[in-house]
């Protein structure tokens, strides 16, 4: 007796599901694929401010061994005043992603589950024990 099209068979409930699961393993890949990009690009910025940083601690240095020795101190000052304002957006930069919510997310909600657990664990045995 031929089956109804419309009517799924035992055979097909298997393939949708394996067809679910490799949906979601790829969403998944695709997920992780994208945060292994996104850490790449922080990686190489945070390598670029690291190298300009010390380029212009390099030359502060300089520009201030100059400032002692010359007379065209103001131009000299500007220039100081320059790279200590790209110094501090750099270091600014550089640490504003190691601590975001993102990386604290996790622990802190680690942290409010157990110690929660731990609350409730402390209320059942005291009101056991007396």
């Amino acid at each position: 007796m031929p089956q109804d099209p419309s009517v799924p068979s035992a055979d097909d409930s298997g393939s949708n599901q394996e067809d679910t699961d490799t949906d979601e393993f790829e969403q998944a890949l695709s997920e992780v694929e994208r945060s292994l990009e996104s850490i790449k690009a922080r990686y190489n910025q945070v390598e670029r401010d690291r190298q300009r940083q010390a380029q212009l601690q390099h030359r502060r240095e300089e520009v201030r061994k100059s400032l002692r020795k010359t007379n065209n101190q103001q131009a000299l000052q500007a220039e100081l005043q320059q790279i200590k304002a790209q110094l501090e957006i750099i270091e600014l930069n550089l640490e504003s992603q190691l601590f975001s919510w993102g990386s604290l997310k996790e622990p802190f909600w680690m942290a409010v589950r157990f110690g929660g657990l731990g609350i409730v664990i402390g209320w059942i045995l005291k009101s056991c024990a007396g």
